[in-house]
């Protein structure tokens, strides 16, 4: 089977008829039909199918279903394999050069060489909508050796690389759609797993096996449709009545599903809740504070109360497990009310403290919560509920000071340290970084990730940021998917989720 773009006029009416009556697809979790096995996952749409321009870090998951990297992530987060065969780096570190598959084609079977690696790192450096050119600015070159060998060229010794290739940063387009680049907005041209085949936003995409696909051989879904779900409180419903196959659902869902005899996997993933501050503004430009409002924070009760039991208190921006996650910053600033009056008193607040929060307006019960804890500390919390895009718009805008956010972690750890303590990260409100910090993050990125002293200088990098920077962390959760027992072979990755494996049974 060779995916062909079957993106006709009416599919839109058609697949529109199809959301409005509940049914996503009329042969989900059958292995019987005229094409084969399909699977229908209840998951979301990307902003965008071109990785060039997609805004949303959640847009990888659905982004991996079309394109592959020169890399990808193992479900403990290590860069393995994917359309390099292999890589090396130079003896100073400065550059790398990756051997691709010399079986490794686009969708329309068309090989992937050096020249397509080369051209879709410069598109993503200089094309002038580009959400991927603060991650490539360390590339100062790319050189193709042969048809089949890349060297990519770094400003300093960086062996991050093959990290961060694993993402949307290193997804590779077929250079073929670069004469009309706004087209791949809904018509990916990519070498992953699946091909699209039609596309409605907001409503259905579907997508066909990829026989051209280098792993081909264990992909075994032959149709995948993403369909979003609406109503988390429908999910349940939907997988019993066959409406989705596999679905995303909140925790407030899990004992459902698990009452309705589904299958749960809670997968350990690189989200953590989180406070923006920005430290240039008072009072938060006294780290005693900060201090305060960490102690004021019971955060198991924010996991049992908002999340249900499923999630982890936490006091830095990793999961436990995860290379970069350091264990001496368990229980930092434990839970305790009168330490969080003893501080406020010291940064001469002795009668507790008036701040305002601002969040989205699905956050309103967790910020509630913490609005609760607070007064017991004297620290009193005005909340300002925003629409999402305007909670979004801070990054840049940096509005509010105190924001109540969440944060999904990047492919690489040094990146994530980047997009929250670097002075150009969206999640640095403001905008400063410790000269401590910076020397902590460019002695890791410098350390060869084989080396024996690789994680411990990651993690001290971790708590000097943790220590220093103003974020605060709240706890850990996982992503949770359902699906019945016809649906075997899920893996657990760490970051983007992948179908290699998975089956749909009888």
């Amino acid at each position: 089977m060779t995916p062909r773009n079957r993106l006709a006029p009416f599919a839109a009416l058609t697949v529109a008829a199809l959301a409005l009556t509940g049914c996503a697809t009329a042969s989900s979790g059958s292995t019987g039909s005229d094409t084969g096995t399909s699977l229908t996952w209840g998951w979301r749409l990307p902003t965008s199918w071109d990785p060039v321009t997609s805004i949303a870090g959640w847009d990888t998951h659905a982004l991996a279903l079309v394109y592959d990297g020169l890399t990808q992530l193992d479900p403990a987060g290590e860069p393995v394999p994917g359309l390099a065969e292999t890589w090396e780096y130079n003896e100073e570190g400065t550059a790398v050069t990756f051997h691709l598959r010399e079986d490794a084609t686009f969708s329309d079977g068309s090989p992937v060489t050096s020249e397509s690696v080369r051209l879709n790192i410069e598109r993503g450096q200089n094309q002038e909508n580009s959400t991927l050119a603060g991650q490539l600015r360390i590339v100062t070159g790319v050189e193709e050796i042969d048809a089949h060998t890349v060297t990519v060229h770094l400003d300093q010794t960086d062996y991050q690389v093959p990290y961060l290739f694993a993402g949307k940063t290193g997804f590779i387009v077929n250079p073929a759609a670069f004469d009309d680049v706004e087209s791949l907005a809904t018509q990916p041209a990519g070498a992953g797993p699946f091909a699209l085949t039609e596309y409605v936003p907001n409503a259905h995409a579907a997508l066909e096996k990829n026989d051209e696909y280098w792993d081909a051989d264990r992909i075994f879904i032959d149709e995948l449709d993403v369909v979003p779900v609406a109503d988390d409180t429908t999910a349940v419903a939907g997988i019993t009545s066959g409406q989705w196959d596999v679905s995303i659902i909140p925790a407030s869902q899990a004992q459902a599903a698990e009452n309705a005899g589904l299958d749960v996997e809670e997968i350990k993933a690189l989200t953590v809740r989180a406070l923006d501050v920005d430290s240039t503004v008072a009072p938060f430009d006294d780290q005693r504070v900060l201090q305060a409002i960490s102690h004021a924070t019971d955060r198991q009760a924010l996991v049992d109360a908002i999340y249900f039991g499923h999630g982890t208190p936490n006091w830095q921006p990793f999961p436990d497990g995860y290379v970069a996650y350091n264990e001496d910053l368990d229980d930092l600033y434990p839970h305790d009310i009168p330490a969080a009056k003893a501080l406020l008193s010291e940064a001469g607040h002795p009668d507790g403290i008036d701040i305002s929060l601002m969040l989205a307006e699905d956050d309103t019960a967790l910020a509630e919560l913490l609005q609760a804890q607070w007064a017991e500390a004297g620290i009193r919390v005005t909340l300002n509920v925003q629409s999402a895009s305007a909670a979004s718009q801070n990054y840049v805008q940096r509005t509010y000071p105190l924001v109540l956010d969440s944060y999904s972690g990047r492919q690489s750890p040094l990146q994530a340290l980047e997009v929250l303590y670097g002075p150009e990260g969206l999640m640095n409100l403001g905008r400063q970084t410790p000269d401590a910090l910076t020397e902590a993050i460019d002695i890791a990125r410098a350390t060869p990730t084989d080396d024996p002293e690789y994680a411990q200088r990651l993690q001290d990098a971790v708590a000097i940021g943790v220590e220093l920077q103003p974020n605060t962390f709240l706890f850990s959760w996982p992503r949770i998917l359902i699906h019945d027992d016809r649906i075997t072979g899920i893996q657990h990755w760490l970051d983007v989720q992948r179908w290699e494996d998975v089956k749909v049974e009888g």
